[in-house]
């Protein structure tokens, strides 16, 4: 690594900021690119987190990083001309849900960087809940007179839809366009007027259920979470959907929850008819779910064979590498920037679901 000489007589977050800004300006961190974690940092300079942390702003009010809430630090792409669209985040789940890093990822990196820059807010330390800390975002996104806001919907909140159509309420009047990610603000299938970006969620719960049935499994389960979102409804019309394409009846019991399932397993006797096959609503779920089974003696695909959706990085390192459906989630990013330079160039044409190709990927889980 090339370094920068700096006087030995210039304070240590000065002498870290220079180095820092070295490697990011012959390439050795480019554009998009995480840096170290402040831990990898301390040890790399023998310096304090204070001190990193000081270097680490420096180089954010510069305008030469962003930080991604529960994520990490990246190099901001350069080429924002001046005069170009500054475009905010509004991600209250980015940290929790792991589709969200890679698709801001795919935002920083995409081919058209040279016209906007991402913002991502801060919120008050008073503010404790989702619901405030996504109201409070908006709010700076409307002082900063963005461009434009990518909003993934709150879930998981006690008044989703009041939050929810309040932060696009108050972006409407404040003119400023908006770009849904993932799901709508609408449960399915209503749709609002938003222009959104995700993958298609009825065909990702069809695709996962018809692996499954390919097998010859016809007892399977739809394991749902507990957030009421339009993207858990569609993966389950499509489950839906395909048992009834393969002429296999629905019972009341065809969709429930984890804790049900795991409860009515542990009460069943050998006699009773059991499950064959789980579709998860995601990748997380379907984690929860194998360890499970496999903590109480179940054989995962032997005994029971598992289908998640999203792909995540995990999924292949769970014990029993997962069968999934993958999400795209760097070229959702990328489309994502597409339909906001679109809609800001073209305000008045009809609203747009842009849906990504989603593809399964098989794995031990499923025994294929």
């Amino acid at each position: 690594m090339t370094e920068t000489l700096v006087s030995r007589e210039s304070p240590k977050y000065r002498q870290v900021f220079q180095n820092l800004l070295e490697a990011i300006t012959s390439g050795i961190y480019g554009p998009g690119q995480k840096l170290p974690s402040e831990a990898a940092l301390v040890r790399k300079f023998g310096a304090s987190r204070i001190t990193i942390g000081h270097a680490v702003r420096e180089l954010k009010d510069q305008g030469l990083v962003y930080r991604i809430a529960g994520s990490g630090t990246y190099v901001r792409r350069r080429a924002a001309k001046e005069g170009g669209a500054l475009f905010g985040l509004l991600i209250p789940d980015l940290g929790e849900t792991e589709i969200f890093e890679p698709i801001c990822q795919g935002m920083a990196g995409a081919p058209q960087a040279s016209q906007y820059a991402l913002l991502w807010g801060g919120t008050g330390s008073t503010e404790t809940t989702k619901e405030q800390q996504a109201m409070r975002l908006c709010e700076q996104f409307i002082e900063r007179r963005v461009s434009g806001v990518f909003f993934a919907p709150l879930k998981l909140v006690h008044d989703p839809n009041d939050t929810n159509q309040a932060i696009v309420a108050a972006l409407d009047k404040a003119q400023i366009p908006v770009i849904l990610l993932d799901r709508c603000i609408l449960p399915f299938p209503h749709r609002s007027h938003y222009d959104l970006v995700g993958i298609n969620n009825r065909r990702a719960g069809y695709r996962a259920t018809e692996h499954l049935l390919s097998l010859g499994c016809r007892r399977i389960v739809f394991i749902t979470d507990q957030s009421a979102t339009s993207t858990v409804a569609a993966r389950i019309a499509g489950f839906h959907e395909a048992m009834l394409s393969a002429a296999v009846p629905l019972e009341t019991s065809s969709v429930q929850g984890l804790d049900a399932v795991l409860d009515g397993l542990a009460k069943q006797t050998r006699e009773r008819v059991r499950p064959e096959a789980f579709v998860c609503v995601n990748d997380r779920t379907a984690g929860h779910l194998m360890q499970a089974l496999l903590s109480s003696g179940y054989r995962v695909p032997q005994d029971f064979k598992i289908v998640g959706i999203d792909d995540v990085e995990y999924a292949k390192l769970l014990p029993v590498p997962l069968t999934t459906i993958h999400q795209p989630c760097r070229e959702i990013g990328r489309a994502a920037i597409t339909a906001m330079l679109d809609r800001i160039a073209n305000p008045d044409m009809l609203t747009r679901d842009i849906l990504l190709d989603c593809k399964l990927v098989v794995r031990a889980s499923s025994g294929a």
